[in-house]
């Protein structure tokens, strides 16, 4: 392996896990596609711990010039990107994504070679993960799934969950690279696996959504206030941390509480769907989970975050509800 030094970068070549709080340089090259709403934090917090950082993003220049920044270099194409790295991240939006960069002309195949791993966290279809792997393994590269749990605010502070798709001694490798990132880590088993947990995740978070949304509109209707909604289940059995985010939103308004798109909890649901129906299971819930999302795809709204779901659940039944949350809220 060739290191490229950068006079911003700071390393050694020291082994060891990675530990939170303090900078301790590693043997192992990252790469990092995808440095979006959770990728630059994740980024961030693996140069923190001394690790070697290349950089590829997509249209919004920002993260990528912030990472430079702070001593990354900046690779022009993933091809260029697995000839210089140990391990790749890709922190995407979906499994087409995924694909085009590992599989485009100047993708990672095309510069893959023994050794290199590969880290998707993009929550994907997993019978996509399944197949990228073989292709990567004939190169002698490996694929790992691990999608992610939690929110930006998480990744900034390392402390995301992520649910772990590999073999256990690619999992023993790069364990020390995901606690720079992870604060709960959990092996779930071969690659593809991980994907199916987050699947399952995406499943009850955003059936959550369009359950709070819908019986929270409800209240509305009948004259309990979002707010009073918030205080009697809040205080109950049935709260939980989804349940505090979304009602952040529906009650204070505040638009940055979860950073996560109606567009993709809807491609979650559909690769949910599609999940099921290759198990041959009925899912009745899915499916109903699915249509609110998808039809705020339809009329143009995806890029809206996914606790903003009420606001179009509160139209679709006539109701304003950002005038409903100001009701009874001081």
């Amino acid at each position: 392996m060739v290191y490229h030094f950068h006079n911003a970068v700071w390393w050694g070549l020291v082994n060891g896990a990675c530990l939170k709080g303090k900078v301790m340089a590693q043997n192992k090259t990252i790469g990092f596609i995808g440095v979006g709403f959770m990728g630059h934090g994740m980024a961030c917090n693996l140069m923190k711990a001394g690790y070697p950082m290349w950089v590829k993003g997509n249209l919004n220049r920002t993260p990528i010039d912030s990472l430079v920044a702070k001593g990354a270099l900046e690779a022009a194409t993933p091809r260029e990107m697995a000839q210089h790295c140990d391990i790749i991240h890709l922190c995407l939006s979906n499994s087409p994504q995924v694909e085009a960069v590992i599989r485009g002309e100047d993708g990672i195949l095309a510069g893959a070679r023994d050794g290199l791993v590969v880290i998707d966290t993009t929550t994907a279809d997993p019978t996509s993960t399944v197949v990228l792997a073989s292709e990567l393994a004939a190169k002698g590269a490996t694929m790992v799934d691990a999608p992610l749990g939690r929110t930006p605010k998480e990744a900034e502070a390392g402390t995301l969950d992520t649910m772990v798709g590999c073999d256990a001694d690619t999992f023993a490798l790069i364990k020390p690279v995901l606690q720079c990132w992870a604060g709960n880590i959990t092996h779930v088993g071969p690659t593809g696996n991980g994907h199916k947990m987050k699947l399952l995740m995406n499943f009850i978070s955003m059936s959550y959504a369009a359950l709070y949304a819908e019986a929270t509109v409800l209240g509305a209707a009948v004259g309990l206030p979002p707010a009073k909604t918030r205080e009697v289940i809040g205080s109950s059995r049935l709260a939980n941390g989804f349940f505090d985010t979304f009602m952040t939103y529906a009650v204070d308004r505040d638009r940055e509480v979860h950073k996560f798109t109606i567009e993709n909890a809807a491609k979650d649901l559909r690769y949910v769907n599609a999940m099921a129906a290759d198990a041959g299971l009925v899912n009745i819930m899915a499916g109903a989970a699915k249509h609110y999302f998808t039809h705020v795809e339809a009329i143009g709204k995806g890029g809206d975050f996914v606790p903003m779901l009420i606001d179009h659940v509160g139209r679709m039944n006539g109701l304003d509800m950002e005038v409903e949350a100001a009701k009874g809220r001081d």
